[in-house]
């Protein structure tokens, strides 16, 4: 089996070929899209990702083996056209994340209001972060990337992910209620160990 360099180096020549990037990456781009905007707006994000792939595909860095990072970041790119669609999804997305968090079960509607004035914070929160801080968290949230992935998607250095992390975390951190003085290390999808442990 081919890498995704190859198979988009070799699309030049033989265009249908392309099909196997589609195949080998259309659920994670559907998935990120529909965690984003809904299941509605996910389909067309994702085909239009790859007609923007397709049509780019010649300006694609052969030297990247693995272009499901270039792929999120077309992705992000397009679905800030549907900046209108995303804030009534985050609506939605409040309740039913607080459906998800609370069982129904009468013994625990103490907690269950509790989770529901959690997600409203949280909710609230994603939506005073500024749209690029945003889209770093959600690239590495439910996009599933790793520090350089997004780099690679969003086309900035590491160390300007791990800021944008850093500054998206802490006002997510006081929303939940959580304080912490720990300082990010990893650069990689596995969270570090507090330092003061």
């Amino acid at each position: 089996m081919s890498p995704d360099n190859e198979v988009i180096e070799r699309s030049a020549r033989e265009p249908a070929v392309f099909a196997t990037l589609y195949d080998r990456h259309s659920t994670a781009v559907f998935r990120y899209a529909a965690q984003r905007l809904g299941d509605h707006a996910a389909d067309d994000v994702m085909s239009e990702t790859f007609l923007v792939a397709f049509e780019r595909r010649a300006a694609y860095d052969v030297a990247v083996v693995d272009a499901r990072p270039w792929l999120l970041g077309i992705a992000t790119r397009l679905m800030r056209k549907h900046a209108r669609l995303e804030a009534t999804a985050w609506k939605g997305m409040s309740a039913d994340l607080a459906a998800q968090i609370a069982p129904d079960l009468i013994d625990l509607a103490g907690a269950r209001i509790d989770a529901q004035r959690l997600t409203r914070r949280l909710a609230k929160a994603l939506r005073r972060l500024s749209e690029i801080d945003r889209d770093t968290l959600l690239l590495y949230a439910w996009g599933d990337l790793d520090y350089a992935s997004i780099a690679a998607a969003m086309h900035v250095p590491v160390g300007t992910v791990r800021s944008r992390l850093n500054r998206a975390r802490r006002p997510l951190r006081r929303a939940a209620g959580i304080e912490t003085l720990e300082q990010e290390t990893d650069h990689g999808r596995a969270d570090t160990a507090p330092q003061n442990a």
